[in-house]
């Protein structure tokens, strides 16, 4: 079924499908074999389905053709956003202006994507998680559900800085578990976890992994104190 609105210089590409109730802005392009859900609203100039490219010496390996991007029902994508081939996202998902989803990334029912949001490579965000304008997740990095990540955190996955062959051993992201909550400004660095409901407050270096309900605070992030009981997702 064609959307019922589209806008002008929109690229369609062939066996797209869509669901019922989905407009399109102006100067759009949906790659070839894109499902789109019912009541879609796609804003001037997305791009969907986009196959990356890869430098010359990007640690990438070439994964040849990716499957086609899966947009669910009742998602939103904002201007200029771009979300790449291979991309899965849930149902009422909210994508904010310029963000840029990559390949092989799944995003849970009810999540928001804020402006300028980064989500690399081969990461996992789960349900009703809430990611704030221009934080950074970097590739290989697990998000749980009821997760919140403030502006401008920066994870990371590289202990050696791009320098010596032994780094090639040892790539990982992050692990936020459900309900876990980064401040704004801070900084995690490989590898680490935050398990259920820990936090992290504004500014703080995550050196270590943080434990189940614990907030840490500093730089080196250590133990604050507990996370308060009315703050559990329990009792929200």
């Amino acid at each position: 079924m064609e959307p019922i609105s589209k806008g002008i210089n929109v690229i369609i590409e062939e066996n797209v499908s869509f669901g019922k109730n989905v407009v399109i802005g102006h100067n759009v392009i949906i790659y070839a074999g894109t499902k789109i859900g019912d009541n879609v609203v796609i804003q001037d100039n997305v791009v969907i389905g986009k196959q990356p490219s890869r430098a010359k010496n990007s640690i990438l390996s070439d994964a040849g053709q990716l499957p086609p991007a899966v947009i669910g029902s009742g998602c939103t994508i904002g201007t200029s956003s771009i979300i790449y081939a291979n991309a899965t996202l849930g149902d009422d998902v909210f994508v904010a202006d310029l963000a840029t989803i990559r390949e092989r990334v799944t995003i849970g029912h009810g999540t928001i994507v804020g402006r300028g949001v980064a989500i690399e490579n081969d990461c996992t965000v789960g349900v009703k998680s809430k990611l704030e304008t221009n934080c950074y997740i970097t590739a290989y990095s697990n998000l749980g559900d009821h997760v919140f990540i403030a502006p401008c955190v920066v994870t990371t996955n590289d202990n050696y800085m791009a320098r010596s062959k032994e780094r090639f051993k040892h790539f990982k992201g992050v692990t936020v578990k459900d309900g876990g909550r980064i401040g704004a400004n801070a900084t995690i660095l490989p590898g680490k976890v935050i398990h259920e409901e820990g936090a992290v407050a504004a500014g703080s270096l995550v050196t270590k992994d943080v434990k189940s309900k614990e907030l840490v605070l500093g730089s080196p992030a250590k133990f604050y104190k507990e996370v308060p009981e009315s703050q559990l997702l329990k009792n929200q």
